[in-house]
Order: structure tokens, then sequence, then C-alpha cells
């Protein structure tokens, strides 16, 4: 199968593109999303959306929601930034995870809520007339590119909304969220954020200690 280099893709779109035009940008967290929105905040009017339902327990959701609005608060963005954070449904997530509880992370679990997310996100531009819509997700090293933009031109055929591909990791995005966490002292979670996730870094954490 041949390799994809979304960064080029996207690079060629941003040359083609309106400055100033409207997108939506799906966020997981502050720390992520904190390099994009340098990066994309130069080419166009974003809206943030904060809809993670896959998050346990409900306090982590609102304390990585209340750091995403800190971050945009004191972000210096070329246009503005708005925010939307959705209410904790997070029954919606382990309806979308059934089956697939006991797989471990990077497999069809994660793409499951990769697609609940994104799914949503189109809604959510769509009904708002946003004109682009992307993720934070691929920025981090643990999710696969290759899923969340399969996933993204598949949903885009269904709605108005745009999709923008994307690998954020590349051109030392994930480098550069990392400083930017630190300059903003931004909370960084140690595990993804569903309950899967949170007990498998808690074994990965008891088998590190007994080694």
């Amino acid at each position: 199968m041949e390799k994809i280099n979304y960064q080029k893709i996207l690079d060629k779109k941003l040359e083609e593109i309106d400055r100033g035009d409207s997108l939506l940008l799906h966020s997981c967290c502050g720390p992520c999303s904190s390099y994009v929105l340098e990066y994309l905040s130069q080419y166009f009017k974003i809206t943030v959306l904060f809809y993670n339902p896959n998050i346990y327990p409900s306090e982590e959701y609102y304390r990585r929601a209340e750091e995403e609005e800190r971050l945009i608060g004191e972000m210096d963005t070329r246009y503005p930034v708005d925010l939307i954070v959705e209410p904790y449904h997070s029954d919606e997530f382990y309806k979308a995870v059934k089956g697939y509880e006991d797989l471990g992370e990077k497999s069809q679990r994660c793409y499951k809520c990769y697609e609940l997310r994104l799914k949503k996100s189109f809604e959510v531009a769509d009904k708002l007339g946003i004109s682009y819509l992307t993720t934070t997700l691929s920025i981090s090293p643990h999710k696969n590119a290759n899923w969340i933009n399969e996933i993204g031109k598949r949903l885009e055929k269904n709605y108005k909304t745009a999709f923008l591909c994307s690998d954020f990791k590349k051109k030392d995005g994930y480098k550069r969220s990392i400083k930017l966490s630190k300059k903003y002292g931004l909370y960084r979670q140690d595990y993804c954020g569903c309950v899967y996730s949170k007990n498998e870094a808690i074994e990965r954490s008891r088998a590190n200690e007994k080694a």
C-alpha cells in the first residue's frame, strides 16, 4: 500500500484557500491543539469543537475542556478563534465501541472512536455553514493518521463541509506542541482519554515498575 504524505496534501490545499475562510477544528485536548491552532490560525477563522465522549471520567472531560478554553484565550492568533464545548455524553462512546472494548489501543476500538468524533464534527460544521473541517488527532504519534484521513474523506461525501487531510506530527508538530504546552502551562494527561486507555496506561506503569 502506497504511503500517503498528508502534510504535502495540506500544504498544497493551504496555497489554494482564501485566507480568513472558516474552519471547524475538532480538538481532543489543549496540548494537541496548541500547535495546530498556531499553524492554522494563520489561514482560517477557527471554531474549535471539543467533542470527546470517550474521555473518562467526567471530571477529566471538563478539566480538558477548561484547559482548551484557557489556551484559546491566551494565544495570540491572526484570526479569531471560537470554542464550542459539547455536553458530556459518554454513552455515545460506549455504544460506538461495543464489542471492541478489549482490543487495546491502536485497534478497531480507536477507529470507531475516530469515526464517532469526526461524524459529530461534520454535523456541527454543516449546521454552522463552516467551509472546512479537520482534527487535532493526527498530531499524536499514537494515532493512526491514515485511518483519520480515510474516515474524514469518506464522511465528507455526505456533507457540504470539506475535510482537510492532515498529519500534524510532521514538521515537528508534536515537538512544537510540547513546547507550547510548557509555555502556557497546560495540563498534559498521561492517557488518551477512555477508561480502557487509562487502564492500559496503569498496566504499563506497573509492568515498568516490575522490570
